[in-house]
Formats: C-alpha cells, structure tokens, sequence
C-alpha cells in the first residue's frame, strides 16, 4: 500500500468548479438544475455574508433540512469559507435539534420552512442567524448588521466582481490533514448520538479511495442521491466525492419509496447507486419476490440448465429496473438480509456491500462486485487497515478495529467517549464483531452492544435472527430482543400487502405466528425465538434507516 498523500479537499474543489464551470453540478429530481457556475456563485455571495456577519474561521454552520440542491450550496459554502458545518437530520424532534445546534455550538442554522415551524430561537440562544434554506432569506437575526447584509447581498456581490464572476475568481480555504472539517452526529442505534469529529485527511481519503475503486467514474457521471446528505453514508459518496470530480448529482427531495426510486433510476440512469440495504429489499420485495415464487417460475429455477436462463432473465430486468447503464450497486450502513444477497448472487447481479461508519467518514472496507465474496463485507479499503481483537481472527469472532486516515479525531466535548474509543497502540474501536479469512475477506457477526448471552455461552447476535425474519413473506421489518431468558421477534408485517391478498389484521399475524417453527428451523437450537410480538407502525430508524434499537431493549432484570 502507498503511503497517504494529502491533498487539500477545499482546493480539489475550487480546481473541479473550475474545470467544470458551464456543466450541470445539482438538481432537485423534476426541479431546479445548477451548473457548477451557479453553485460557485451561490457559494461566494455566501461567503460575503459570512464575511459580513463576523464568522470566524473554525465556527460552526449547522444545516437541518431535507435533501435538495441548496443543502448542498450550504455545505460546501461553509466549508470552502474555512468554517465547520453540522449537518442534522431533518426528521429529528424539535428538542433533539435544538440541542444539537446548542451542543455543537452553531453561530448560523440553514433550515427548512417545515422544520423551522416546531423550532424555537430562544431554545437556541447561540445561534446569531438563521437562514431559510430554500431562498436563502433571513428568518432571524441576532444584530442588525446581518439582516443589513443580507438586503444589501447583491450590491456587494457587484462591488466585489464588478464585471463577472469568473473560474479565477475562485480561492477557497485551503485546509490541512488534523483540521477539523464536519461534525456528523451518530446514528445512535444503541444510545444518544455524540459528535463524531470528521478531519480533512479522512475526507481526503474517502475521495481517493472513491477515485482508485471506480476510475470510470468522472464529469460525464449522474448519481441519484437518495440517501439522507445529512447522514455521512450519503454526504461522502453521492455528493462530496461527486462535487470534486464534476459530476452531476440528482437529489431525491422526497421520500425514498421504491416507486420514486425506481422513477427516478429509470429516468436518470445513473452510473452508480449508492443505497443501503433497506432500499435495495423493499425494491426486491415490490419487484422481484412475487415472480421468484410463482409456481412455474419456482419449479424452473430448480431445473438445470433452465435455470440459469431464468436468472440471466431476472437478471436484466432488475438491471433494466435500475436505470441499465450502472457500474454496480454499492450498499453499506447495515446488514444485507441473507436470502435476497444470495438470490442476487446467483442471478449476477452486479452488487457489492461495503463496511463503514460514522467515525470513518465512513469507509472501512468494500471489494468490487467481480471480486466480492458472499455474504463478505470486501477488504480494508485504500489506505486503512483492519485488524480482528481475537485468538483466531479467521475463526472466533473478536472486536474489529481499525487503523488509518480515514478515523475520527474523538467526539465532540466527550473527552470519556474519545479516549474510549481507541486502543493503547492507536486503533479506532468499531464496536463491531467479526471475521477476517486468510485473503483479507471481512465477514461482520453484529454489533458486540447487541450481542446477546446464550443459555450454554453462546454467542448471539440478533441481526443474524432478523435476517431469517425478514426473508419471510408479509414481513416489512423485524427486531430480536432478549425477553425474559429468551427471544421475542418483534416484527412490523406489511399489513397493506396483506389485505391486497385478502387477509384482515388479524389473519396475516395468525399467519405469521404459524410460520414461526419454519423460522426457527434455520435458526441454531441456543438462539430459537420463542414470540413474535407485531408492531402498529414502523420502527423509529436512524439516518442511515436503522432500527434504534435502544429504545425496544426490555428490562430483564
């Protein structure tokens, strides 16, 4: 492996602005489109407001509004100008908001109008702006001079560039390798989120490690970006990376169900797809699943020879389904339900799931579709190391832990969690549990805060049980807890699939109770599940659509 070299990620940014200046940059999906020119504009009346306003290099921006082109303007404009943004969800509770634009010490808040509404300026006494996000207008000011510089932004745009606003014109804060550049609030799948601390150098190297695996990747390239830009996932690699090689990104500005989805995939017929593995099941299950186990299709598939007919068909519809011209689909941000990654292998589907997190901006490992492994995570990507905290890494599951540019300078104000978080000799903690075969293959077990005791010892991890829940018709989502000595299932079934095939409420969760031996046929006998309990809604999720589990754990005490 080559040594790390740093390059400035503000600097590669102004340079690809520059080469790109008159080609498309970011659009709302059936709305407004941007060419690199546009941004870049936006982005230094921006910096005269900053400039304006006495922000000061290192201040905090935070950004809390659903995905679109001008979250986009705000990010980069916060970073290129040398300040550090904070990117929130928009779907958080206002109390949660509000005490991560207090915590996070934000001087400016880039909000839409329907989060702003449950938003309270006195809960953030901090805060000496707040911007609305779509036009860039002031919905309050803490002093005069900045609703003065925001009427007056035009006027000292063309006092600045009084006869056009060119390529040269561009000159963005050059960064070093330690610098803080984000903070990225956790998931908080087990617990509250912390501060994750992103520097320069692990940007940096996300970018080179996105530019060594896809090369094909350049200028002429469209995205969909579907995932959450607040979510580091998301924010890294269908943004970001995008922005430094003058790509055009294509914002989702709605929920993500399958049918937009797949809407958008066929109309842009992107060059990449970034999901998670969530996304990527409930088009299977809307698509593919109902075909699989058709009678006649079924029986065919197990016949040789035809077979494979079969699935070189199925193939190319899925294919055709998501836009038919992508390199591959690169899922990460949680587990690939088991039963669909091996359909999707036997039917070759150009697919790959990665591992990272938060703290790693986010990469940690990935292989290329034609190199994969099944049901592995890849390799430790460009410039990064793994390592397995076992006896046997290649056969006892132990820690995974980490080592390279890519980690986290600590937590924010959490100096106890910082100093947790690594080794005596330096390796970043994942939490994370798992394997590591003799070619350098990771194989992830779960998460070690989630595993839970067996009646003899064993080890269990309950992602491992869902992944066999889910595979099971009529089952949206599924969570295993530790109840009373044993296993309940809680499950949120599809209820409208339901009724479309004749059942009530009632009959669909008979039907899934008498599926529970089949279940725990594929289940060892020290980690049966001995209940399903079924939930009214959907489970509350993370950014990255993980369930939170901390809030469904039981007191078995």
């Amino acid at each position: 492996m080559d040594e790390f070299k740093f390059e400035s990620v503000n600097k590669l940014l102004e340079e690809s602005f520059r080469k790109n200046w008159d080609k498309l940059a970011l659009s709302n999906y059936q709305g407004v489109s941007l060419c690199y020119r546009d941004v870049a504009r936006r982005i230094e009346k921006l910096h005269i407001a900053f400039e304006k306003c006495f922000l000061h290099k290192g201040d905090k921006v935070a950004i809390c509004a659903r995905n679109q082109v001008n979250w986009a303007v705000s990010y980069l404009a916060a970073m290129t100008y040398g300040a550090v943004p904070v990117p929130i969800l928009h779907e958080f509770k206002p109390g949660n908001i509000h005490y991560l634009v207090n915590h996070s010490e934000a001087k400016v808040l880039f909000v839409d109008d329907v989060v702003w509404e449950g938003l309270s300026a006195d809960e953030m006494p901090g805060l000496f702006a707040v911007v609305r996000i779509n036009t860039f207008q002031l919905l309050y000011s803490k002093v005069p001079r900045i609703t003065e510089a925001r009427e007056h932004m035009n006027e000292y745009f063309g006092k600045r560039h009084p006869n056009s606003f060119e390529p040269e014109d561009l000159n963005y804060y050059k960064d070093s390798p330690n610098e803080l550049a984000l903070i990225n609030y956790t998931s908080g799948t087990s617990g509250f989120s912390k501060g994750v601390m992103i520097p320069y150098r692990a940007l940096c190297s996300n970018i080179q490690f996105a530019k060594h695996v896809l090369p094909e990747l350049n200028n002429q390239t469209n995205v969909v970006a579907m995932l959450p830009s607040a979510h580091m996932y998301g924010m890294m690699f269908e943004f970001l990376f995008e922005m430094t090689i003058g790509a055009h990104v294509h914002f989702l500005t709605r929920v993500p169900s399958p049918k937009i989805i797949l809407q958008a995939l066929a109309e842009v017929k992107p060059d990449i797809i970034i999901a998670v593995p969530l996304i990527i099941e409930k088009v299977y299950k809307s698509k593919i699943q109902k075909l699989v186990e058709k009678g006649t299709v079924k029986t065919l598939l197990k016949v040789p020879v035809i077979d494979k007919m079969i699935q070189k068909k199925i193939c190319g519809e899925l294919v055709n389904a998501f836009g038919g011209k992508f390199i591959e689909v690169i899922m990460g941000g949680a587990a690939f339900n088991k039963e669909i990654e091996k359909f999707f292998w036997d039917i070759g589907f150009p697919y790959t799931v990665g591992y990272g997190m938060t703290e790693c901006a986010p990469i940690i490992a990935y292989a290329h579709y034609n190199d994969k492994r099944l049901y592995s995570c890849g390799k430790a990507a460009l410039n990064m190391s793994i390592r397995i905290d076992s006896p046997d890494p290649e056969n006892i599951e132990g820690e995974i832990q980490v080592h390279g540019p890519n980690t986290t300078l600590g937590y924010f104000k959490n100096e106890e969690a910082s100093k947790e978080l690594f080794t005596e000799d330096g390796w970043m903690r994942t939490g994370d549990m798992g394997v590591i075969d003799k070619e350098g293959y990771l194989y992830i077990r779960g998460r070690s805060k989630c595993m839970v005791l067996g009646p003899n010892g064993q080890n269990i991890y309950p992602e491992e049980l869902e992944s066999v829940v889910n595979s099971f018709a009529y089952v949206v989502d599924s969570l295993v807890i530790e109840d009373n000595g044993g296993l309940t299932a809680l499950v949120y079934p599809d209820y409208h699939q339901g009724e479309l095939d004749g059942m009530n409420r009632e009959d669909l969760e008979k039907t899934l109770r008498g599926q529970l031996p089949e279940m725990n046929r594929e289940i060892p006998n020290y980690a049966q599940i001995k209940k399903i309990e079924f939930m009214p809604e959907d489970f509350e999720r993370t950014p990255k659509r993980s369930i939170k589990r901390y809030l469904y754990q039981r007191n078995n005490s």
